[in-house]
């Protein structure tokens, strides 16, 4: 026994040396050796654990913890066993382990805070690092700030939200980054792209001062904050330098999995519906493993959006059907993948399918029908049903008092010659008006537009009202009472007079005009000339030249200020040979040499080409013109990279006997 016990304790020595010297491997050796000797010991399973955990071995350490948890005990090994979970992507299980601690050390809160933030639920998540930062005091401070930043970045980014300013020192380039996804998240797109600058020369000084690192690490690191750059000159409209950083963090090959999906679904949303080769390889890059850890559920849903949307533009119909199926199960109430399967059945022509799909998808999803009732209209104009269109846009609650939509009907109940609906539709509008913003700019534009339009197609009865409430808003418009004055002639000719009273008198009316000026102005069409001023000294008068055979007392001839044509004299022109001209043809040929040359002249011969209008054409007929449908704009491009940069939670060395 007394062998055994120094076996143990000089085993227990090298367990603590390899540990001091990171060689987890021979460390984990040795303490496989120990268990041998001394089965169930707790503190040489738990090394084990951690050198399993150390050695990224998380399946084979989570054995261990279950087939050992009644020796081990919850408590111990909380810690170890929360953050094998998390890191093999089972996020609840993690939660659930860490939530059955009675009270959580400062390491299980740091892990905590990691999976709260993969599960989105950023509310819960700042509250973590806020207190983590607040109470604790380690070398750790830096990386809980960097952390907390990429929350705040997160709610600011996918839940436009506008969290109070923190007041983290960006003094890390990570910090600046995430104050830049910030800004995106805002929509202060110029602001952002001056803080990733900063954001870069703080990462180029960073590892200026490394020697060990080359110029190509440093573009790798570098790599997320290029994307989020081209990103912003993307959402800028500068889409020809987005694609050149793009690619370029294409070419770096980066390990992050999450960057590369999103910078290739960025440039497919570039792309569109042209260059889709390009597209077709770009998309394999969003299909790696793992991708699905590294992105927001926003992200990933963008990039299946655009999988299928690729799919309809290369003639894919039973994929891209595939494809926005499963969308459509997945997010039952979004619209977008009901636009994309309309879009696919407007290019098969199938106007009508397209429309029933649209109008059940309406009836099951209200609240989410406004976009939905818009392509329905659009499809029944497309399809020369200009009522039925109208019908639907007035079913919009959302758009119904809108003024760009009023226009619309307006117009197009006008195009119908429906005048009775379209004055239907102003007066609807001028009563919503009227009772949520009454006597606002929009409210009196309405009503204005409405007595024209009346005014317009003889309504003139029916334009009083409109009349006058604006006069009584305005009384000293003379042009809205002169309106109201001609409608009540048709209606009471006595209120027609006692309503001309209010016109101002001739007399004040009358305008200080200086008629000379007005025709001297640039618009005038004539000008009349001022006559000239007397001059003191006397002028000579040169005549212009009189012709030869002028005689000065033969009376002029009374037509000659009409052309030839029009004189009553006038017999036309004789007919005779044609004079040879110069320059009708080749320099220095005649019309002489011209006739000789030309074929028709000569004897006739078959034509070697096709006359117009003959059956015989090479001339290839226009391919039929496609479905006036819009389909679903292409989705937006996710933001850059994974989302604001985080720091993982350290891997602590655990003491114990002969551990550490």
């Amino acid at each position: 026994m007394s062998s055994g016990g120094g076996s143990v304790d000089s085993l227990w020595t090298e367990v603590n040396r390899c540990g001091q010297n990171g060689d987890f491997t021979r460390a984990l050796k040795a303490v496989n050796k120990i268990l041998h000797e001394v089965k169930e010991d707790v503190t040489a399973l738990h090394c084990k654990i951690v050198c399993l955990v150390q050695n990224c071995s998380f399946k084979e350490a989570l054995n261990v913890m279950n087939t050992y948890s009644k020796v081990l005990g919850s408590e111990l090994i909380v810690f170890e066993k929360a953050y094998c979970e998390y890191r093999l992507n089972r996020v609840e299980s993690a939660l659930k382990t860490i939530e059955s601690v009675s009270e959580q050390t400062d390491k299980l809160k740091e892990l905590y805070g990691q999976v709260l933030y993969r599960m989105e639920r950023y509310d819960e998540c700042k509250a973590v690092y806020t207190d983590l930062i607040r109470n604790s005091q380690d070398e750790y401070e830096e990386e809980r700030k960097t952390n907390l930043s990429a929350v705040v970045a997160a709610m600011s980014t996918w839940e436009k939200a506008s969290p109070d300013d923190l007041g983290l020192s960006e003094t890390t380039y990570e910090l600046s980054y995430n104050a830049a996804c910030t800004l995106i998240g805002r929509g202060q797109l110029t602001e952002a792209l001056n803080k990733l600058q900063e954001a870069e020369e703080l990462c180029r000084v960073f590892f200026s001062e490394d020697s060990d690192i080359t110029e190509e690490d440093v573009e790798s690191e570098l790599a997320v904050i290029h994307s989020q750059m081209a990103y912003i000159m993307q959402l800028q409209g500068r889409t020809e330098e987005a694609l050149q950083l793009y690619n370029q963090v294409i070419k770096l090959k980066p390990s992050d999995v999450g960057l590369l999906a999103v910078t290739a679904n960025n440039i497919i949303t570039i792309n569109k519906d042209q260059n889709v080769f390009d597209s077709k390889k770009k998309v394999k890059l969003t299909n790696a493993d793992g991708v699905e850890y590294k992105l927001a559920k926003k992200q990933l849903q963008a990039i299946e959006f655009n999988k299928a949307l690729l799919a309809m533009y290369t003639n894919q119909a039973d994929q891209c059907r595939k494809l926005s199926s499963g969308l459509q199960s997945q997010n039952p109430g979004h619209p977008r993948p009901v636009l994309i399967q309309v879009a696919q059945l407007c290019r098969e022509k199938q106007h009508s399918k397209a429309i029933e799909l649209l109008q059940r998808f309406s009836d099951q999803h209200p609240d989410s029908a406004s976009g939905i009732k818009l392509t329905m209209a659009q499809l029944y104009l497309t399809q020369g049903h200009v009522t039925k269109a109208c019908d639907i846009l007035r079913s919009i609650e959302d758009f119904k008092h809108k003024q760009g939509m009023i226009s619309a009907l307006v117009s197009m109940y006008s195009h119908e010659e429906d005048i009775d609906s379209a004055i239907d539709v102003f007066s609807q509008a001028i009563q919503y008006y009227q009772s949520e913003q009454p006597g606002s700019s929009v409210h009196l534009a309405l009503v204005r537009e409405a007595a024209d339009f009346k005014l317009k197609y003889g309504r003139k009865k029916e334009a009083i009202t409109d009349l006058e409430q604006l006069w009584k808003q305005n009384t000293n418009d003379i042009h809205t009472l002169a309106q109201l004055i001609s409608a009540y002639s048709l209606v009471d000719q006595d209120k027609a007079k006692s309503l001309s009273k209010h016109l101002p008198s001739p007399e004040s009316m009358s305008f200080n005009v200086d008629v000379d000026e007005l025709e001297n102005s640039h618009g005038a069409n004539y000008v009349r000339k001022k006559a000239a001023k007397e001059s003191l000294f006397f002028s000579c008068l040169c005549l212009g030249k009189l012709p030869k055979n002028y005689d000065p007392t033969a009376n002029p001839d009374p037509e000659r200020w009409l052309p030839m044509r029009e004189r009553t004299y006038y017999r036309g022109r004789k007919k005779g040979k044609k004079k040879e001209q110069v320059g009708k043809g080749t320099q220095g040929a005649t019309s002489g040499a011209a006739s000789d040359l030309d074929a028709s002249k000569t004897a006739s011969s078959p034509p070697t080409s096709p006359r117009p209008g003959s059956a015989q054409t090479s001339a290839s007929t226009p391919a039929p013109a496609a479905s006036n449908v819009v389909p679903p704009r292409q989705q937006k491009p996710a933001a850059a990279g994974p989302g604001a940069r985080k720091k993982a939670p350290q891997k602590k060395k655990k003491g114990g006997k002969g551990g550490w």
